[in-house]
């Protein structure tokens, strides 16, 4: 996926969850973060962000916050990017793919994507991964409950006949492995584990990241312990 018309700037505050101070070469600029989750080891004053430019003049805020420098990292943290890029992964993850479509409901979840294949029919969840350690990707970063209640309707599906894949978008690239983040959510890390054994399929892959673009990479070596 790419994004039109990004520049470069320095972070200064983030107000509130919805809202950060960014200064660039036309000065100060107030722009909507593409991300409610904390981030706070991202943004960090004077770290380098891009923007996008809103093409909509009506707009109360002119850009969106959609990426930023971490040391030798450039990481992605739109959070409405990662089912874009999976839905152009689809076909390696799927090479049989017949077709497919996004937001279905299934009892009381909704799930990215409904797939059918030459063998079966897959319901598919997509978590993009900003939080990096020590070269490991770590979701998630914040308690999620929604998340725990997803694996578990996912293995409610693998039981009534279905099949069910959880694919995390590392929205960074020279990643080693992909683990939960099992300090910050516990049950989190218990339910993708019990997720692995009833049959769900994990599948991680990191992405080239550039100011103006996201594109799906290559897969990454998920570690459950």
């Amino acid at each position: 996926m790419t994004y039109n018309a990004t520049i470069p700037g320095k972070f200064i505050e983030r107000p509130n969850r919805f809202i950060a101070l960014v200064e660039t070469k036309d000065g100060v600029q107030v722009c909507h973060v593409k991300n409610t989750g904390r981030c706070r080891e991202l943004l960090v004053p004077g770290a380098t962000v891009y923007l996008e430019e809103s093409s909509n003049p009506n707009r109360k805020t002119k850009y969106d916050l959609i990426a930023v420098e971490k040391g030798s990292l450039l990481i992605n943290m739109d959070s409405q990017a990662p089912n874009n890029v999976a839905e152009e992964y689809l076909p390696s993850l799927f090479p049989d793919l017949k077709n497919y479509r996004r937001e279905t409901i299934w009892g009381d979840s909704r799930f990215d994507f409904y797939l059918e294949t030459d063998s079966a029919e897959w319901f598919l969840e997509v978590k993009g991964v900003t939080l990096e350690e020590n070269g490991a990707a770590l979701f998630p970063d914040a308690p999620t409950e929604r998340g725990v209640k997803h694996l578990k309707s996912l293995c409610q599906c693998q039981r009534e006949g279905y099949h069910a894949c959880v694919l995390f978008i590392i929205q960074m690239q020279g990643i080693q492995y992909f683990t939960p983040n099992r300090r910050t959510h516990p049950e989190f890390a218990q339910a993708l584990e019990e997720a692995a054994r009833q049959g769900v399929r994990l599948e991680a892959v990191d992405c080239l990241v550039t100011p103006s673009s996201l594109v799906p990479h290559q897969p990454v070596k998920i570690q459950l312990h």
